[in-house]
C-alpha cells in the first residue's frame, strides 16, 4: 500500500466554479481544479503523492490517515445555552429525546444538502 492511499481523496463538482474541484481533507490546503472529473482526479492523485514527498523532505510526521477511517457514531457538539433550550423544548414537542431529535434534524439536512447538490448538477 503507498502512503497516499491512506489519504480520502474527493473530487466533487463545483456550483460556484463551474469546475470540477479535488481535495485531500487533512493532508493538503487547497485543490485541484479542471473540467473533467477524470483529470483532475489523475492530478489530485499526483498531488497528493507530491505532498507526502514534501512532508518526508522537511522531516515532518504525515498527519492522521483519512481513508478507511471508522466513526464511533458519538461527538460532543458545543451549541450554546439558548439553543440547547430551543432544541430540547422541540424535542419535548415532537415527543423525542433531545438525542433523537438532533439526529432527526441533522439526516433532514443531510438529505437536504444532498437533494441540492444533486440539483446543481442538473442545472
Amino acid at each position: 500500500m503507498k502512503a497516499s492511499d491512506k489519504y480520502l481523496k474527493i473530487v466533487e463538482w463545483s456550483q460556484d466554479d463551474q469546475c470540477y474541484v479535488g481535495t485531500c481533507p487533512g493532508l493538503m490546503l487547497g485543490g485541484i481544479h479542471g473540467d473533467n472529473e477524470t483529470s483532475v482526479y489523475t492530478e489530485l492523485c499526483q498531488a497528493v503523492d507530491e505532498w507526502i514527498r514534501l512532508y518526508h523532505e522537511d522531516g515532518e510526521p504525515l498527519p492522521p490517515p483519512t481513508a478507511g477511517k471508522e466513526y464511533s457514531g458519538k461527538f460532543v457538539l458545543r451549541v450554546g445555552k439558548e439553543l440547547h433550550k430551543d432544541l430540547a423544548v422541540k424535542a419535548l414537542r415532537a415527543g423525542e429525546s433531545l438525542n433523537s431529535y438532533c439526529v432527526h434534524l441533522l439526516r433532514e439536512q443531510g438529505a437536504l444538502y444532498k437533494e441540492n447538490k444533486a440539483n446543481a448538477g442538473d442545472v
